[in-house]
């Protein structure tokens, strides 16, 4: 048996496992809970009442969160002309085309979102398999394809979230950083589950969010009350 640490178990204390929590109480838990050696990222994943195998059921999005995810990312552009300019002007980090396509291909992914205009697409198909896996294939459901990239860069940079449901009906999403507090940590979730809400499918009968749980990077995860979740969809 795994040895349970001091930290896991001061968290472990100050909740009851059994009990779903309104969202803000769970926050302050996590942030008020001893630290680990680094900033952790606050997770939450949240069960939908869809089929993820019907393809009128997918799931997927992107929402701004107002205060961003807490720490720097890293944006890559396949662009070429006047919109690799535009890229390059709006702080994008890497921006090119084949020769990204070279560097992906050997191993390299020291960024952390991938976006593109229309016509570099058949150049990024070279990489699908690569980034598709990892969430990172630009998509223009997302806007991660887009001829407004410079608007698109800046987006990414202030801290835009994208996500889509995965094979069991649960959508994970990181809202940012343990040390932007409870407050802005609350804020952020509910412009998450307020575009978790907009992306419902038609076709979704019956319990749309069926459980939610919220966890630190190292931290066990703290069952939600659903009810209070959906009361802050703005």
């Amino acid at each position: 048996m795994a040895k349970v640490s001091k930290r896991t178990k001061s968290i472990k204390s100050k909740y009851d496992r059994d009990k779903k929590y309104p969202v803000a109480e769970a926050l302050n838990i996590l942030v008020d809970s001893p630290k680990a050696k680094f900033d952790e990222s606050v997770d939450f994943a949240v069960r939908l009442g869809v089929d993820p195998k019907q393809s009128d059921q997918q799931v997927r999005g992107a929402v701004s969160l107002p205060h961003g995810l807490g720490k720097e990312v890293r944006i890559l552009v396949f662009a070429k002309g006047p919109k690799e300019e535009e890229a390059k002007a709006a702080g994008a980090d890497f921006v090119g085309g084949d020769d990204l396509v070279e560097k992906i291909k050997g191993g390299w992914l020291d960024f952390d979102k991938a976006l593109a205009t229309p016509d570099m697409m058949v150049t990024v198909s070279k990489v699908a398999k690569i980034l598709g896996p990892r969430g990172m294939m630009p998509n223009p459901k997302v806007g991660t394809v887009t001829l407004n990239i410079g608007d698109a860069v800046t987006a990414e940079k202030k801290g835009k979230l994208s996500y889509r449901v995965e094979k069991q009906g649960v959508v994970h999403a990181t809202i940012g950083k343990a040390s932007m507090g409870a407050d802005k940590l609350k804020d952020n979730f509910s412009a998450f589950i307020t575009s978790i809400m907009k992306a419902k499918p038609s076709s979704s009968k019956g319990v749309y969010l069926k459980t939610m749980t919220v966890s630190s990077t190292m931290g066990p995860g703290i069952k939600l009350d659903t009810s209070d979740a959906q009361s802050l969809v703005n």
